[in-house]
């Protein structure tokens, strides 16, 4: 059953991945060039020059943040790498290796063992 539930939270998560993806390119893009008019600014000395790539970054800030259901498809590429690990980390345990951890006897007989074996050292 828990390997149902992780196939579907995958599924759902690869879906809405995929209906997202050409927001997440186009953010992509878009935080590339504003980082690119970012530098130029820092570069440039003139004033005329710092307003127009400060005009240039505000248009470009505004096509980014046209982009904000990428993120969306971020949180869904999270869900499915949580899942990944999931899926491999999980491994089932028998009845008789959930008994041997819990059964205090044995337990027992590990500790009185080891105490035997400190005590004629």
């Amino acid at each position: 059953m828990k390997k149902f539930g992780l196939l579907l939270a995958g599924g759902i998560a690869a879906l809405v991945l995929l209906t997202n993806l050409g927001p997440m390119i186009g953010l992509a893009i878009s935080v590339a060039i504003l980082y690119v008019v970012f530098k130029q600014f820092l570069k440039e000395d003139s004033m005329l020059g710092k307003v127009g790539w400060g005009i240039l970054g505000g248009i470009v800030l505004m096509g980014t943040a046209s982009n904000i259901p990428a993120i969306i498809g971020i949180a869904a590429a999270y869900i499915l790498y949580l899942v990944y690990k999931k899926w491999n980390d999980s491994k089932t345990v028998t009845f008789e290796e959930k008994f041997e951890e819990n059964d205090p006897f044995t337990n027992f007989e590990k500790q009185w063992t080891e105490l035997n074996k400190k005590e004629y050292i």
